[in-house]
């Protein structure tokens, strides 16, 4: 099908996959100011406020691979608007739980749409942008849009958070949906893959039951405990899952995951590129929105405000990394933003209960802020210039499968480092001062829980314990944020190893 469009149209339908995009990415992060609201108005723990956020990406992730197969076989711009129908539908749903079981759900059920959406936006987009200089300044644009959606999503749930209930921060979808189907409707072109197979059902359940595994045992690991036989079990079997997963897609003539494209060194560097930095980062978000309005006492508005310097920095270092890109190549300008991304986690580390938002604080995110945008932009260019158009479909779901698995094993691993530092830490503070037995798992749960237990003893102990709550809260941060760094490190030595400076011809 004829995607050919003029070059006003092009960019103004670059518009519309940025809207649509930005709907699906703010999600990610919009529920992570709400964490404190959700943890005081519907008794969720820390294990529970983790699955609030990976139960979306986590579906999210598991489904990408199969709804960019679709959007190539039955046409990217109606797998689109099917995202942001199915997404605005389930977006309704979450607003109207009343139980951390029923909100889990529903933002399960939105994964679907969303993951029905992301990989149709960069499909769209390398087809109507076909000159390699013009994709690649679309493609950084795009990618500007994901670091400015990640700080959005706080600020837009802060606003609304001062002004209505938790539920409003889904029920903002809903309008934002329509407008971008009625939109999509009238601006942007169909494309598919002319020659694409069928449904690769083993590979989705395949996938999905493997991710899925290995994002519960990494969640619950804390709870049971990291060498409980329950614990090994699960990732065993994940681990049988995802190997099997690989050994089927490689037999198939129409694999949902082709994986002879990891022999690509530019495709399978920059998805490594990708995976490490949304890991960290997703993973840090998690922790610092709690930190800023249960430790510095922010409101979830203040907070989300706080973020703005984070999506500013990206938006500025995203399109300037694809000219540097142009000039020193990818492997330089990947390599460099995830060094900066590991400083700016390293930076993190050293975070104090009494440190002041301007002042390491700020200069962290900001650091981490300019750093993902000088490295996904180019890494996200690589994966997709290493692919023919018609196989764009495949190619971004690849990516945004990166980015959203990365994420989710994020808030997986690093909220569960911060779990296990913490619950041990502040139950033996709990203990040393003679507190009833009953409120101690609730102490433990959570942070909220722990400073609303101090809340309630009288003046001397109330102080005790807050202060226990308080500094096991920064311990946990800082070991999550040790172990962002490293992993961020990991992928820039492997981006500088394996990523080639330059495009080459399949």
């Amino acid at each position: 099908m004829n995607t050919t469009l003029s070059k006003s149209r092009r960019w103004i339908a670059l518009g519309v996959l940025c809207l649509s995009l930005l709907l699906s990415v703010v999600d990610n992060t919009i529920v992570n100011v709400a964490l404190p609201t959700l943890n005081a108005e519907l008794g969720a723990s820390t294990t529970q406020l983790q699955w609030i956020v990976d139960a979306y990406t986590l579906v999210f992730s598991a489904l990408l691979l199969t709804m960019g197969h679709y959007g190539d076989r039955f046409g990217r711009r109606r797998a689109l608007q099917l995202g942001l129908f199915l997404f605005a539908i389930t977006s309704g749903l979450a607003a109207l739980a009343t139980s951390t079981g029923q909100l889990i759900g529903a933002r399960a059920l939105m994964g679907i749409g969303a993951a029905l959406i992301f990989p149709a936006t960069l499909a769209i987009l390398v087809n109507i942008f076909t000159d390699p200089k013009e994709r690649a300044a679309a493609i950084g644009i795009w990618t500007a849009i994901v670091g400015v959606a990640v700080a959005i999503g706080p600020i837009t749930g802060g606003l609304l958070l001062e002004h209505f209930w938790w539920g409003s921060i889904f029920v903002v979808n809903i309008p934002v949906a329509l407008i971008a189907i009625v939109l999509a409707a009238f601006l942007l072109p169909d494309s598919r893959d002319p020659k694409v197979g069928p449904m690769d059902y083993p590979g989705l359940l395949l996938s999905a039951s493997g991710v899925g595994l290995l994002v519960w045992a990494i969640i619950e690991a804390p709870t049971w405990g990291w060498g409980s036989a329950a614990t090994i079990a699960a990732f065993a079997g994940a681990a049988i899952l995802l190997i099997t997963f690989a050994m089927v897609e490689r037999r198939r003539a129409h694999p949902m995951l082709d994986v002879n494209l990891f022999r690509n060194a530019r495709f399978s560097a920059a998805s490594l590129s990708i995976t490490t930095a949304f890991f960290a980062l997703f993973g840090f978000i998690f922790l610092i929105t709690q930190f800023l309005q249960l430790i510095q006492g922010f409101t979830p508005l203040q907070a989300g405000v706080r973020t703005l310097p984070f999506a500013i920095a990206t938006a500025a270092a995203s399109p300037l990394a694809i000219a540097l890109m142009h000039k020193f190549g990818s492997r330089a300008i990947v390599t460099l933003g995830l060094f900066v991304m590991a400083a700016g986690f390293a930076m993190a580390a050293t975070i104090k209960v009494d440190s002041p938002y301007v002042g390491i604080v700020l200069l962290s995110m900001v650091t981490i802020a300019v750093g993902l945008g000088l490295a996904t932009s180019p890494a996200t260019e690589s994966i997709m210039g290493a692919l023919p158009p018609e196989k764009a479909g495949a190619g971004a779901a690849v990516n945004d499968t990166t980015r959203e698995l990365g994420g989710t094993l994020g808030v997986a691993v690093i909220g569960s480092v911060y779990l296990s530092v913490y619950a041990s830490t502040v139950i033996d503070g709990y203990r040393s001062l003679g507190l009833p037995a009953q409120f101690e798992s609730v102490v433990g749960e959570s942070i909220g829980g722990g400073l609303a237990v101090s809340s309630k003893l009288p003046q001397g102990a109330s102080e005790q314990l807050a202060a226990f709550v308080k500094s096991a809260f920064v311990d946990g941060l800082t070991r999550g944020s040790i172990v962002a760094s490293l992993v961020v490190i990991i992928g820039a030595i492997a981006a500088w190893r394996f990523l080639p400076a330059r495009a080459r011809t399949l």
